[in-house]
This record gives C-alpha cells, sequence and structure tokens, in this order.
C-alpha cells in the first residue's frame, strides 16, 4: 500500500515509521490490505481540524480521536486485482492529537501505542470494517486489532492494565 503522509500539529516522532509499521501489520492480519495498488492519506493533525471534519462529514460538532473515510466499497476492495491497474484510492484517515493525547495519558500508554492502535482501527474502517453494525462485527474487528498490534509489539489495548 503506498502512503501518503501529513504531519500538522504534532509532537516531534516518527510518525510516517508508525504509520508505516501500523500498514504493515494490519496487512498481515486483513490480506486483502496488502494489495499493493491501494493508496491511503494519513492526516495527523489537531482537534480543531477533526472538529470541522466531524462536523462537515459526519453532522457531529465535535473532535473525535480518529476519523476514517473509505473510498472503496468492501468488495470492490476484496475482488481488487493486486497485478493489473492504476492505483486505487482505498481512503483516508485523520488522528487528532489533542484527544489522542488525552486518551492516551487517561489509559496510562505511551502516546505512540495509542496513534498504532487508532491507525490500525482507521485502517479496518477503510476496509469495510465496522464496530458500530453489530455485536458481532464489533467482536471480530476488537480481534483484528489485537492481531494487528500484538505483530507490532503492543499489548491489547481492550485488556485492563490493572488485572489481577
Amino acid at each position: 500500500m503506498e502512503l501518503e503522509i501529513d504531519i500538522e500539529d504534532w509532537p516531534e516522532g516518527d510518525w510516517e515509521s508508525l504509520t508505516e509499521r501500523a500498514v504493515d501489520a494490519v496487512a498481515q492480519a486483513v490480506p486483502e490490505l496488502a494489495n499493493t495498488r491501494l493508496v491511503t492519506s494519513m492526516l495527523f493533525t489537531s482537534d480543531e481540524v477533526i472538529q470541522t471534519l466531524n462536523r462537515d462529514w459526519r453532522d457531529k460538532d465535535k473532535p473525535t480521536n480518529v476519523l476514517s473515510f473509505p473510498m472503496l466499497d468492501r468488495s470492490d476492495l476484496v475482488h481488487l486485482d493486486p497485478d493489473e491497474g492504476p492505483p486505487e484510492m482505498l481512503g483516508d484517515i485523520a488522528l487528532a492529537y489533542e484527544t489522542c493525547a488525552r486518551e492516551a495519558e487517561a489509559k496510562g500508554i505511551a502516546l505512540v501505542d495509542h496513534a498504532a492502535h487508532l491507525i490500525v482501527h482507521g485502517l479496518l474502517h477503510l476496509a469495510g470494517h465496522d464496530h458500530e453494525t453489530s455485536e458481532a462485527d464489533a467482536e471480530k474487528m476488537e480481534a483484528l486489532e489485537v492481531k494487528a498490534l500484538a505483530l507490532m509489539g503492543i499489548a491489547n489495548p481492550y485488556t485492563p492494565t490493572d488485572a489481577a
């Protein structure tokens, strides 16, 4: 997958490398995302920009941690020939720094790990997975997230850290 990464309003860090690692891990968990014809844009931005996107595209006038804008239907993605044809835009993902940082701090995890989780989450949405359609779909998406994050060496974000 080709990546177009834009970083604005995020602290110094190797966000490009993190995105590439997340894409590689998700491609191992969700083989249709390993298609070399796919193009995805990744925007690391502010709560202010995310709030505008959320308001304009989802009629929700508030910031959120991650937004995904798929551009291929799941059936088109699954049947996309990896060897023939021009590049295909999978979609766009945007992460809000302030919300991500607050959530990471509240969970007691590193910002980089939380950002990785949200990138994986966004990629799965681009691939047609949706945790809001049913409990079964939510469980399937969560399992894929956990698998991809494990491939990155990141702990299961759904397991309480204070479990005995």
